[in-house]
């Protein structure tokens, strides 16, 4: 069986004829006669992404509008040195990419954390709720993107919009696309990753020639005694990492694309690590041009910091705000796009596991995308944006994707003391995956404390919201009660 195409359920040992398990802890048992027939190979999903395709789809979704703004920020209490925090972010969100790196080539799944969780910790229920975390991480930025989008698009067009019925009109384009195939998908990704990321490379090209001219290791709390520098600490650095970490969250979704790749123990590792250090070099280039170009202190107080950069450091530039909005309108549509097609495979591989009605991991007879799944998100995102007040639902969502990467992390120490499972290809030290897990649950802690002592009305709500998402999950599945044993195969 090619390492790019999993190897059928019913060929494992102890399936039944869906690849279901004859029991699985926590569920009801299910009998073969009781199991619909397996699909032929030709109707599931198709394997037709490469190594370039997964680092251009990571990329993409790490590249985006958050950018512009999170210098700003950094600078303020990182000053010169703010390099310094997309640094430690990166080391930070490494250790939990290369686990995904790991999983994502061993456990080819398109439930992706879904199907990892519930390999390794066999509670369906928590499987559940991760896989509804992971999809609401990803239809709330659907929903505030498009938003976002169609406010752009009114300020480019110079008069009013319709800017709920636009934003939905832009998810239904999306949608579109995604049906259309992963690899028209893929060539639109591409195209947008290209254009974002030649926004942040033309700063960093007409800022080159300011390198070299201040101190890049100058803090807010340097002393005048000690000089530049003496104010660094790590609890500095950590605290910049912390802001920075999430410029890097993104790359969790080529987990749910894993199903469709060529060569999954080759290109998975490749493409992810490949994309989170182009980031990281693209993001440490323009922390750099963008204090080497405007004092900290003026980049700090900016509401559009890497646009004062860009006027100031290219001054010749006619029209460049239209060009920039035009660049923001592409980061956001692409962000959108990869969360959508995420999503799509997230529901289509959670139905094939029994967690969600089976009607979702039907395909489009020529197409072979799921065409449902793909209808489902549609009106879910649309009901969203009618109903405002997404932005809270926002933050909420970036706490449950870091319970997931905890999760993901804690699953993938158990796989691999458990004897029988798949080995070979890229690996990592048990130490990753554990430092990952801590990592995580450090940030958990840290969002939750600074969210319930932040004097700002209204701060304490995203972790209520994403612990009434938790309490939610947990009792739909238990209304829902899957009436399918999770998909748990044999080792291959």
């Amino acid at each position: 069986m090619p390492e790019s195409s999993p190897p059928s359920p019913s060929s494992l040992p102890g399936s039944t004829p869906s690849g279901l398990p004859s029991s699985t802890p926590g569920s009801p048992a299910t009998s073969p006669t009781s199991s619909p027939s397996p699909a032929p190979p030709s109707a599931g999903l198709l394997p037709t992404l490469g190594k370039w395709q997964i680092l251009f789809y990571g990329l993409g979704s790490m590249l985006g509008a958050g950018i512009y703004a999170l210098v700003g920020r950094a600078a303020e209490s990182l000053g010169n040195a703010v390099w310094l925090a997309f640094l430690a972010a990166m080391i930070a969100a490494l250790l939990t990419g290369l686990s995904y790196a790991c999983v994502g080539g061993r456990y080819a799944r398109a439930a992706g954390a879904a199907y990892v969780t519930q390999r390794a910790l066999r509670r369906p229920a928590l499987s559940y709720v991760v896989g509804i975390g992971v999809m609401m991480s990803g239809l709330t930025s659907m929903a505030t993107g498009a938003q976002a989008i169609a406010e752009n698009l009114e300020k480019a067009a110079g008069f009013s919009l319709p800017i709920k019925l636009v934003a939905i009109g832009i998810v239904f384009l999306v949608g579109c696309v995604i049906l259309r195939g992963m690899k028209e998908s893929m060539w639109v990704n591409v195209l947008c990753t290209v254009i974002e990321a030649s926004g942040l490379l033309f700063i960093i090209a007409v800022g080159l020639k300011y390198w070299g001219s201040v101190n890049y290791f100058e803090t807010p709390a340097d002393t005048l005694a000690a000089g530049p520098g003496s104010g660094i600490t790590l609890a500095l650095v950590l605290q910049g990492a912390v802001v920075m970490f999430f410029s890097f969250i993104g790359f969790e979704d080529i987990l749910n694309v894993s199903e469709e790749v060529k060569n999954p123990k080759r290109d998975i590792p490749f493409g992810l690590i490949g994309a989170m250090v182009l980031a990281t070099l693209i993001y440490m280039a323009v922390a750099i041009t963008a204090v080497s170009v405007i004092p900290w202190r003026e980049l700090a107080a900016s509401k559009t910091p890497l646009m004062e950069v860009a006027h100031r450091a290219a001054p010749w530039f006619g029209g460049i705000n239209h060009v920039y909005l035009g660049i923001t309108i592409f980061a956001i549509g692409n962000t959108a796009l990869l969360n959508y097609l995420m999503g799509s495979r997230l529901l289509y591989g959670m139905s094939r596991q029994g967690l969600l009605p089976a009607a979702l991991s039907k395909l489009h007879p020529t197409r072979h995308t799921p065409a449902l799944a793909i209808l489902v998100l549609f009106l879910i995102v649309s009901a969203l944006i009618l109903s405002g007040g997404v932005k809270p639902l926002a933050e909420a969502t970036v706490l449950l994707l870091l319970v997931v990467f905890t999760l993901v992390n804690v699953s993938l120490v158990i796989l691999k003391r458990r004897p029988g499972e798949p080995t070979g290809g890229f690996d990592v030290p048990l130490a990753v995956p554990i430092l990952g897990a801590l990592v995580c649950a450090i940030l958990i802690v840290t969002r939750v404390q600074s969210a319930l002592h932040d004097p700002k009305p209204g701060m304490a709500t995203a972790p209520l919201i994403a612990l009434a998402i938790f309490g939610i999950a947990f009792l739909l599945h238990h209304i829902m009660k899957p009436a399918q044993a999770i998909m748990n195969p044999e080792p291959e």
